[in-house]
């Protein structure tokens, strides 16, 4: 798995417990995720289908700077799937885990198409 980018936790990212709130760590998750899914299927165009259980290992706290790694797991026509892995990129203590996060390419009208990937591209 690469880590590619990486988030500072800021105060207002906190929930009343002060640890990061998971809301916070999710909308980035999508983000970072579909980020790295544009950049493999050279798309602007494509949206969330899935996204598995997500598995909240240790909290994150304000200060903590968060990698977010991910890696291609399987391509289908139109689809792609990846795993994700959410580190503190100090201690490299895993934060939050997620096997199956599934982008799908559309057309104009929200339909899936295919995105031309191969299976050995990434």
């Amino acid at each position: 798995m690469k880590f590619y980018s990486r988030h500072w936790v800021k105060p207002e990212h906190l929930n009343p417990a002060n640890t990061l709130f998971g809301g916070q760590l999710l909308a980035w998750i999508d983000e970072e995720a579909a980020i790295f899914a544009a950049c493999q299927m050279k798309s602007q165009r494509h949206v969330t289908k899935l996204i598995s259980e997500i598995n909240f290992l240790t909290p994150a706290r304000q200060g903590d700077v968060l990698e977010f790694g991910f890696e291609l797991i399987s391509l289908g026509a139109s689809s792609i799937t990846l795993a994700c892995l959410v580190r503190n990129k100090v201690t490299g203590i895993p934060v939050v885990a997620i096997d199956k996060l599934v982008f799908v390419h559309v057309d104009g009208q929200g339909k899936p198409v295919p995105h031309g990937m191969k299976a050995n591209a990434a």
